[in-house]
């Protein structure tokens, strides 16, 4: 069993419950980001492109982006890498896809993003297709942690950076208190107020509740066969982000 906040989820069930979160915001998933999170997400975001440090120049880059939805983090790999930097969106949702189809068109950027239909358990691409593999708020909302790691240390060439961005555990005494009554309050509420449906933010508020903290979170992904693995708190530990090398 799966244990999300108050609610136990069969563990089989829980990708369908993830699908049916994410059809119902995908139009409006960015807005929605920026109500959550007071337009932090952006810097955070911004905070894993810098680390990623993707190449200037026209070396060959490839970036498979996990779960990557609309293109946000997508968007800006392809914006700061060189003309040797492409990216891959992986992401399970048709509906989110589907949206990130569009911007891409909208933002002229369909030659450097492209956008695929995946799991991040069971990728559709061969042993060492990538020299990096990007996952921001997405790796919580998989059935399988580990088959998840397992599939990013696969499909990584030798030499290739996993980063992965997620919601963590707070590290500032009196931050956690304040942060969880805002999340299980307004979260859902202004959900509610936006979409029409308060319920898939309360399942992403539980989600966040259950994912390892930060050493654990560092333990696993060395299990999968990464080298170097460090990371970094963002927000007193609200968000943290991870690296880890294929060596």
């Amino acid at each position: 069993m799966a244990d999300f906040g108050f609610a136990k989820v069969d563990e089989s069930a829980k990708q369908a419950l993830v699908n049916e979160v994410f059809s119902k915001v995908a139009e409006r998933y960015d807005q929605m980001n920026d109500l959550m999170s007071g337009g932090l997400h952006r810097l955070w975001k911004d905070d894993l492109i810098t680390w990623l440090n993707p190449p200037r120049g026209a070396r060959s880059f490839d970036v498979l982006d996990v779960a990557g939805g609309t293109g946000d983090i997508a968007f800006r790999i392809a914006r700061k890498g060189g003309t040797g930097t492409n990216v891959t969106v992986a992401d399970i949702s048709p509906e989110m896809v589907a949206e990130g189809k569009k911007r891409a068109f909208a933002e002229r950027l369909t030659g450097k993003c492209r956008f695929t239909v995946g799991n991040a358990e069971m990728l559709g691409f061969p042993d060492g297709s990538f020299d990096a593999y990007t996952i921001a708020f997405g790796i919580r909302n998989v059935t399988s942690i580990e088959n998840a790691l397992d599939e990013a240390y696969r499909v990584l060439r030798p030499g290739g950076r996993f980063l992965c961005l997620e919601f963590s555990s707070v590290a500032v005494p009196g931050l956690e208190q304040v942060y969880e009554a805002y999340s299980f309050s307004v979260i859902p509420a202004v959900g509610k107020v936006v979409t029409g449906d308060g319920q898939p933010y309360r399942y992403l508020v539980e989600s966040i509740r259950q994912f390892p903290n930060q050493a654990t979170f560092a333990g696993m992904i060395e299990n999968a066969g990464f080298d170097r693995v460090q990371f970094r708190n963002l927000s007193g530990g609200i968000v943290a982000m991870h690296s880890g090398w294929k060596i």
